[in-house]
């Protein structure tokens, strides 16, 4: 039998992440090309303790972006 999910989806408007770094983001310390020449700051690890606490409650993060409309992050946790 197969537990039911809950999602969780936080949309932004920014600048979008490229389809080629979008695996990447969740790596400590990476940060997207674009954050580092527009100077945005931060530590590349925002994603990365996000994705980590996810996992630990065995959910899932899903990544949808697309450059120069913004991202969407849906996280997925079991009901228990």
């Amino acid at each position: 039998m197969e537990k039911e999910a809950i999602g969780i989806s936080i949309k932004d408007q920014g600048m979008g992440i490229s389809r080629e770094e979008i695996h990447r983001i969740t790596e400590r310390f990476y940060r997207a090309e674009n954050a580092i020449k527009n100077k945005i700051k931060g530590t590349g690890l925002g994603l990365s303790i996000a994705k980590h606490i996810i996992n630990q409650h065995r959910g899932d993060l899903q990544i949808v972006s697309k450059l120069g409309e913004g991202s969407e992050f849906i996280i997925y946790l079991l009901k228990y």
